[in-house]
């Protein structure tokens, strides 16, 4: 038979067979979040891996990261996010075990203090919430002095233990046993 319709008619039928489906732009975000990853060399294995961010502002926008770090993040000159923490922030702040190679200098250190600080989200006196352990003395100091940064106003207290006698006299004779 024919089919008799207004050109009006004519034009929203083609518009409604036009229309993407679900699985296509699904399909499309994934490719650009692989071009995104490809361009900045980020290598990632896993399932249900969430999207790397391209920018810091993102994760006060989709994480709720705290103004504050935000603030000391821009005051401490980061303008972009490297490719190590455009990756590693989204995935342990999606609450994900994470297992990341980069050469030195590339931002691993604000990359896992940004998260860090984000689920713990506020000080409370409950003694020592989060503990770091470094292999030397100059990691040690180097992720003491980025936290000290990134924690700036926020009211976290931040410290670092190098000796277990001088612990004791910093926290107290029976910190050991309280913490």
């Amino acid at each position: 038979g024919i089919k008799w319709m207004s050109s009006l008619e004519a034009k929203l039928e083609e518009a409604k067979e036009k229309k993407p489906t679900a699985e296509k732009l699904e399909r499309l975000r994934r490719e650009k979040v692989n071009r995104f990853r490809n361009q900045h060399r980020i290598n990632i294995q896993g399932t249900d891996l969430p999207d790397p961010i391209a920018t810091f502002d993102q994760l006060q926008k989709e994480y709720k990261v705290h103004p504050k770090i935000m603030e000391n993040i821009q005051a401490a000159g980061f303008h972009v996010p490297t490719p190590i923490q455009m990756q590693a922030i989204p995935v342990m702040l999606h609450g994900r075990e994470l297992l990341a190679s980069a050469p030195t200098g590339s931002g691993k250190t604000l990359a896992f203090c940004i998260p860090l600080l984000t689920h713990l989200k506020q000080p409370r006196n409950k003694g020592f919430r989060a503990v770091i352990i470094s292999p030397t003395r100059e990691l040690a100091s180097q992720t003491h002095r980025e936290l000290v940064k990134l924690a700036e106003g926020t009211g976290f207290r931040i410290h670092m233990i190098h000796k277990a006698a001088e612990a004791a006299k910093k926290f107290g004779p029976k910190s050991s046993k309280k913490f």
